[in-house]
C-alpha cells in the first residue's frame, strides 16, 4: 500500500515546516508538495497528486481556502481536503464542508487530531472532533427531504449506516450505476457537496 500523499497549503511558512517535519516521521505519509496561496496551490495541485490537501481558510491573495477548495474540488474530485484554521466559527466551517472539504480542525488541536483526520481522509472518511461535530449538527441548515424519492430514501438511510456503493446496490439489487446517480440526486437536492455530509444529515433528522 502506498504511503498517503499529503500536500500543505498555508501562507505562514513555519507552519508549513512544522507541518512537513511532523508528518515525515509518520511511516504511512509522504510530503508531495507545499504552497503559500490558494492561487499556488490551484496552479501546482495537478502535478502534486495528492491524496489529501490539509488547506489554511486566511491566505493572501484573490481567494481564500474556502474558494480554493472550491475550485480544487471541481479540478480533483478524488482528492480530499482538510481545512485546518485558527478561525473555527460556525459560518466558515458549514462554508469549507459545503466547498467539497472532507473535514475541519483547529489549528490548536492536537497533532494526533490532525494525523487521525489525514488517515481518515485518505479512506475517504470524515473524522470530526466531537465538539465541534455538535456545533457543526446544531448549526447546518439543511433542505427538507420531502423532495427525495423513496428509493432516495432507502440509498440514504444504508449510505449513513457506512454502506458502499456497491453494497448499496447489492442490498437494493439494483447497478452500481443506479446507485451512483440516486447519490448525485441525493446531494443535489439536499444542497450537500459529498457523502459524509449526507451520512450526518441523515443522522440529524432520524433516518437512521
Amino acid at each position: 500500500m502506498h504511503p498517503i500523499r499529503v500536500a500543505l497549503v498555508d501562507d505562514h511558512s513555519i507552519v508549513r515546516r512544522g507541518l512537513s517535519a511532523y508528518f515525515a516521521a509518520q511511516p504511512d505519509i509522504t510530503i508531495v508538495g507545499e504552497a503559500a496561496s490558494g492561487e499556488e496551490a490551484l496552479h501546482h495541485a495537478a502535478t502534486w497528486q495528492a491524496d489529501v490537501i490539509v488547506m489554511d481558510v486566511l491566505m493572501p491573495g484573490g481567494i481564500d481556502g474556502i474558494e480554493t477548495t472550491r475550485r480544487l474540488k471541481r479540478l480533483l474530485p478524488q482528492t480530499q481536503i482538510i481545512i485546518l484554521s485558527g478561525y473555527a466559527d460556525d459560518a466558515r466551517v458549514i462554508g469549507a464542508l459545503r466547498a467539497g472539504a472532507i473535514t475541519y480542525v483547529e489549528k490548536d488541536s492536537q497533532p494526533e487530531q490532525l494525523l487521525e483526520a489525514v488517515r481518515g481522509a485518505a479512506q475517504g472518511k470524515a473524522i470530526f472532533e466531537p465538539a465541534l461535530m455538535q456545533r457543526i449538527l446544531q448549526a447546518q441548515t439543511m433542505r427538507s427531504s420531502d423532495a427525495l424519492t423513496e428509493r432516495e430514501g432507502e440509498v440514504l438511510k444504508l449510505l449513513a449506516e457506512g454502506l458502499t456503493n456497491a453494497e448499496i446496490a447489492a442490498r437494493l439489487s439494483v447497478g452500481e450505476e443506479t446507485v451512483k446517480t440516486h447519490v448525485a440526486s441525493i446531494l443535489r437536492k439536499l444542497g450537500l457537496a459529498h457523502r459524509t455530509q449526507a451520512a450526518i444529515y441523515a443522522l440529524r433528522h432520524g433516518w437512521v
